[in-house]
């Protein structure tokens, strides 16, 4: 069974990831739900001719005051049977463009290079759905490779209302633009119902992110969703056809490839047997350190493994 979950002032929540958001949805685990996302605040609409979602309207003219981060986040969709402690499985079964326009900006004293910077810039960009292109203002037509930027369950109630801004253990902003259709994600669950939300869609994003934000842009996904309890582990992971992924988030870039690097010798010594010796020696011939992105607040490095290496399982 298939669910539909719409974009709206009463499904989104804007900026934060929070035990409290009540479900906007329940579903069996193993089901798949679409999932309706929009992105954007007031300044960065396009100019007349552009397709703008109805319901970014209705958003933007709902919202009472400055957000509490800059994602407008669709859910929480809560999944039947899922409880702390148990890893909530992220089919990412489809990733589609909702409109024919994204943007790019960054804003003074942000992004990896804040004092270069100085002055706000933002770049509207026509989007071509059918030849999977973005056109930029001096005619440079970007390949597309849509995903979502912000995938997160929701943090334990003891931590309160957490900015969609930092990646953490629950997921959230993990910008690795690794999670397009095809891939799956796995986030540890820490309440009940591991409540999922969705959004900052991104048209196409390079590794680092670096000067804030990607072809922000309205996506429709479709995920499906399986309780784990076979599984344990307590940090974001992911998998794609060909490679296995571990994350590390830290503000210190070399703490980031530290934790993504102990949790793949962790991986590899639970599917392989072999010892963490052997593993850390493997890590250092085949696997790839990549950093995911460097504006976070929390940067982020994800390191990556081929499948094969690891007897075909």
């Amino acid at each position: 069974m298939t669910h539909h979950l719409k974009a709206s002032p009463k499904t989104c929540h804007w900026g934060y990831f929070d035990a409290r958001v009540p479900p906007a949805l329940t579903i069996a685990s193993g089901e798949s739900v679409t999932i309706e996302s929009v992105s954007g605040t007031v300044e960065t609409l396009p100019p007349a001719g552009f397709h703008v979602p109805p319901e970014l309207h209705a958003i933007h003219a709902a919202q009472k005051g400055l957000p509490f981060g800059p994602h407008i986040l669709t859910g929480a969709v809560a999944v039947e049977g899922a409880w702390p402690g148990d890893v909530l499985q992220i089919d990412i079964e489809q990733v589609s463009l909702r409109q024919d326009w994204g943007y790019n900006l960054n804003r003074p004293l942000a992004g990896t290079l804040p004092d270069d910077f100085p002055h706000f810039h933002m770049m509207n960009i026509p989007l071509d759905k059918t030849r999977m292109v973005g056109t930029l203002p001096w005619g440079l037509e970007l390949p597309l490779s849509p995903f979502f930027g912000v995938m997160g369950v929701a943090p334990p109630l003891e931590w309160g209302r957490c900015t969609s801004i930092i990646p953490r253990a629950f997921g959230g902003n993990l910008d690795n633009k690794e999670l397009v259709a095809g891939t799956t994600l796995y986030l540890p669950v820490f309440v009940p119902g591991a409540l999922f939300s969705v959004g900052d869609g991104h048209g196409v994003q390079g590794d680092g992110e670096v000067n804030v934000t990607a072809i922000e842009t309205a996506l429709s996904g479709t995920f499906r969703l399986t309780v784990r309890k076979d599984l344990s582990f307590t940090y974001p992971r992911a998998e794609t056809p060909t490679h296995v992924i571990t994350c590390g988030m830290d503000p210190d870039l070399d703490r980031c490839a530290e934790k993504a690097l102990r949790d793949m010798i962790v991986l590899i010594v639970e599917r392989t047997g072999i010892t963490r010796e052997q593993a850390y020696a493997l890590c250092s011939m085949a696997a790839d350190l990549r950093v995911t992105q460097t504006v976070n607040q929390h940067k982020g490095v994800h390191c990556m493994l081929r499948k094969s290496l690891l007897g075909g399982r």
